[in-house]
């Protein structure tokens, strides 16, 4: 409790409404099952009945209940994000640091390997791979964490680099200490708070894919509920005049901005400073 109070009281007003946030949507998303009124892709009603009636965020276009939709969409495109995040992480955290310890030929070989998939555009290269292979969940994980990845990687190796010139890394290398040793034990512990920081923005970014690929068809796909999906599936609505696209699309702009306020005050700590906001 006390750490929870010290940690409460460590973020300033804007970090503590991101962290509500995020809280209010990850409790949804926990709770998804429990808290919904109707099922997943269950149809109460007719399309496009009107928010605040029978059904408080109304229905989508074929009939099912928006509010039951838009707290499963929250458990299932956090959950991929957070899996696809994590799994970029790994490889691109463990690539970047046997190219920094090992240097040489091996960092030659992977910086230029990832250069060359870095410089695709990234909604380009996961369109292209997707239309290929097909967009099952597992599909989807491992195309977004390789694609990911790759500027993980830099950023790894950039911290690496600068850890393992220290001498207590060398010193580890003159006990005999081997790669995994020395990747685990002296630069792991050092890097964890810059690559921290990485990690909640690059979860944005893997979720803002994941909406972007929804959208266009090639994300989770139906009956499973995803932000991305219920603006595209409720697009037409807006010709006649109903708001329930901009309900998905308000809950993918609110996610995002809350992790970025909680970043920006991680950052903002990891570096040094302080202040009495």
């Amino acid at each position: 409790m006390k750490h929870l109070i010290a940690f409460w009281n460590d973020l300033n007003l804007s970090a503590r409404i991101g962290l509500g946030i995020v809280m209010f949507f990850g409790l949804s998303a926990i709770f998804a099952p429990w808290l919904a009124p109707y099922g997943e892709s269950e149809i109460v009603g007719d399309v496009w009945e009107p928010l605040g009636g029978e059904f408080i965020f109304g229905t989508d276009q074929i009939g099912r209940d928006m509010l039951s939709r838009l707290m499963y969409g929250a458990r299932n495109t956090m959950a991929l994000a957070m899996v696809s995040t994590t799994v970029s992480f790994t490889a691109g955290a463990v690539l970047g640091f046997i190219a920094a310890t090992k240097g040489g030929l091996v960092d030659q070989v992977l910086s230029r390997l990832v250069d060359v998939v870095i410089s695709i555009p990234t909604l380009i290269a996961s369109l292209i791979v997707l239309s290929a292979v097909g967009t099952s969940t597992l599909t989807l994980v491992l195309v977004i964490g390789i694609i990911y990845a790759m500027p993980v990687f830099r950023i790894a190796r950039a911290v690496a680099m600068d850890i393992e010139v220290m001498d207590y890394v060398e010193a580890a290398r003159l006990r005999g200490e081997g790669l995994w040793w020395i990747m685990s034990r002296e630069i792991l512990p050092n890097a964890l708070t810059p690559l921290a920081a990485e990690f909640g923005l690059r979860f944005c970014f893997v979720f803002l894919l994941i909406a972007s690929l929804s959208f266009l068809g090639l994300g989770l796909q139906p009956p499973l509920a995803d932000w991305g999906a219920m603006v595209r599936g409720n697009a037409g609505g807006i010709a006649w005049g109903f708001l329930h696209p901009l309900l998905p699309a308000a809950c993918i702009a609110a996610l995002t901005i809350g992790i970025n306020l909680l970043i920006d005050r991680w950052v903002y700590k990891a570096s040094g400073l302080r202040d009495d906001q």
